[in-house]
């Protein structure tokens, strides 16, 4: 009977212990009365939660364990718009020796690099061969040095398919590609495809394994464990037709007629969409970047708010546009289906010799994707975007500097080489209202970003 009575008491009291652990958490925790109850009724196996040996009242009793909470993940992009090689710019890498070296491009924001994972360059002019010398607008070549810079610099993604993709022909279009997969495979290369010998599987900058899909045009990058789809898609080749062989070689943006090869600028291809379609289903965040809108024009066009919501009915989760030189909006895009994601219309360009004022000004992408246990998304309190100034000079025409707008002084304004070279003296108050006008409730500064 007392054997009976011991083993009764030894079974009950844990039970009774451990549900009024539960109830004391739960109280810290605010869990309403009714859920606490709701929790009672439920049944709760008794396995694993505690042990008793029968016969041996001095058995040791666990104390019940519960699942840890998960751990918080966050992961960084930042991304640049143009790297628009003019002949000033080109100029500025010559070095004393003859050679090349393009890294001075890309200090003045080697701390945003630093803490960032995924990190994203629009390569607007193709690195067709140096053999064929160094050209400027409208057929570009810049120097294949660009690529070693960007690579030196801690780029991770780099965005190919742009109009100038072609400027050389399908022989240069394939030796750029062929160049960046062999020499820097730790970069993700996306919108250009090389010759098949070249296709082979990339990594990041810091040695993550990047899986290939079978579908070339879906880029994965794998950060932290969680998989990256990176779609780049160009509206064409600065040509109305599309010549034979180049759609399997450059990611087209817009349709094309199959038998006259011309090209329907006014509607999305279908490829794109189900491309993003398949990327969601293989991927965690599936990032769309279209070179595409109206150049010199702060404000999308029809056809980019059309073509960013269908994107995001197929499941983009974040949208960054290039191509129109000029910073355009940031905005949360709704589709019918209920889905969002967040468009950068356009980063404008990163570096350039371009003469137009509003060319100056640009923009530097952030957005941090955060993990709490119920997967990755967007975290908008660290998300949004980063005003500067690409500041130049003339006699020489040279790169100078970028600047980010909280640090840029009226004075710079005045010394910027566009004085002598385009429009006329930079206005600081100009910047600033663009800074505004465009970014609005995005708008991170480099301190907020960079502080402990």
């Amino acid at each position: 009977m007392k054997k009976t009575i011991v083993y009764t008491v030894l079974t009950i009291l844990p039970i009774m212990l451990f549900a009024l652990a539960l109830y004391y958490n739960s109280a810290q925790k605010g869990i309403p009365d009714n859920a606490l109850k709701e929790s009672a009724q439920a049944d709760i196996p008794l396995s694993g939660l505690i042990s008793i040996s029968s016969g041996d009242s001095s058995a040791d009793v666990p104390t019940p364990t519960l699942s840890p909470t998960p751990m918080k993940v966050d992961i960084t992009l930042m991304a640049v718009g143009d790297n628009l090689l003019h002949p000033g710019i080109v100029r500025s890498g010559l070095q004393e020796d003859g050679s090349y070296d393009f890294k001075f491009e890309f200090e003045d924001i080697s701390e945003i690099l630093k803490i960032s994972d995924i990190k994203i360059i629009n390569q607007e002019t193709p690195l067709s061969g140096n053999f064929r010398g160094f050209s400027g607008y409208p057929q570009f070549n810049s120097p294949t040095e660009v690529a070693d810079g960007i690579a030196d610099s801690g780029f991770n993604v780099m965005l190919a398919a742009t109009n100038h993709a072609y400027d050389n022909g399908l022989d240069g279009l394939i030796y750029f590609a062929d160049y960046v997969k062999e020499k820097h495979p730790e970069i993700l290369l996306c919108g250009i495809h090389g010759s098949e010998e070249a296709s082979v599987s990339t990594g990041d900058a810091e040695g993550n394994e990047s899986k290939k899909s079978s579908n070339p045009q879906i880029n994965l990058l794998e950060i932290k464990g969680y998989t990256f789809a990176i779609l780049n898609y160009t509206y064409g080749p600065n040509l109305e037709t599309v010549p034979k062989g180049l759609d399997a070689h450059l990611d087209l943006l817009c349709p094309f007629d199959e038998k006259s090869r011309l090209l329907d600028f006014t509607k999305i291809n279908q490829k794109v969409l189900s491309d993003i379609r398949e990327a969601k289903e293989i991927s965690d965040i599936v990032i769309v970047c279209p070179h595409w809108g109206t150049e010199y024009t702060p404000k999308p066009s029809k056809y980019q708010a059309a073509w960013a919501k269908e994107m995001t009915e197929a499941g983009a989760d974040l949208i960054i546009g290039a191509h129109p030189h000029v910073v355009q909006p940031v905005e949360i895009i709704t589709s019918g289906n209920g889905n969002t994601a967040l468009c950068y219309y356009s980063l404008g360009n990163y570096v350039s010799t371009q003469n137009t004022k509003r060319s100056m000004y640009e923009a530097m992408a952030f957005v941090t994707f955060t993990d709490t246990g119920s997967g990755l998304a967007i975290n908008y309190e660290r998300t949004g975007a980063l005003g500067m100034v690409n500041h130049y000079t003339s006699h020489p025409l040279h790169f100078g500097k970028i600047y980010f707008v909280e640090e840029y002084t009226e004075e710079l304004a005045k010394s910027h080489g566009i004085s002598y070279w385009g429009e006329g003296a930079l206005d600081l108050s100009d910047i600033l209202s663009w800074d505004t006008e465009l970014l609005g409730d995005y708008k991170l500064t480099r301190n907020e970003l960079l502080k402990p």
